[in-house]
């Protein structure tokens, strides 16, 4: 992926315990979490530049929730969007979104494998786990969903398999 001004790509991944998992990464990355919320953490690790995600879904642990790039502008989010709709891919976008404790503006792709990847900026941390508008996971909508494609369990604060960031 070739965006001048990429600060690093993101990794989000469901962990069975995020107190074991936090723990661990802590450990690999000689860092600790940057953000951590109920059912929720993520770690701005700065080498390797990366953003690592953990959302606890027990019975999923070990799997990719979605995959990103967190950029440093809304300009660069907005830049993205066209360049990838110019390439003929198809664009989700999320402008001014509540999701995973920050205010974000964001684009999802989806890619052969139906992998979701999303660049996105964070604009502001919030204290919600937060919700966006129904999006097409599947090429089915997802009535309600909750943050990049999850369940009504993230209204309660506590984040999904298919939630995001």
């Amino acid at each position: 992926m070739e965006v001048v001004g990429m600060s690093r790509v993101q990794l989000a991944l469901n962990v069975d315990d995020l107190d074991a998992a936090v723990e661990f990464y802590s450990a690999l990355f000689n860092a600790e979490p940057a953000k951590r919320k109920p059912g929720y953490a993520n770690f701005a690790v700065a080498e390797p530049p990366l953003k690592l995600v953990l959302i606890e879904n027990p019975g999923k642990g070990g799997s990719i929730n979605h995959l990103g790039v967190e950029v440093e502008s809304s300009e660069q989010v907005h830049g993205e969007i066209g360049r990838l709709t110019e390439r003929g891919l198809l664009t989700q976008e999320e402008i001014n979104t509540t999701c995973c404790f920050a205010t974000q503006d964001k684009v999802w792709v989806t890619g052969p494998n139906s992998e979701r990847w999303e660049v996105y900026t964070v604009l502001a941390d919030t204290e919600e786990f937060g919700t966006s508008p129904s999006l097409l996971v599947d090429d089915e909508p997802t009535n309600g969903s909750v943050c990049c494609g999850g369940t009504a369990a993230a209204n309660a604060g506590t984040p999904t398999a298919e939630a995001c960031c």
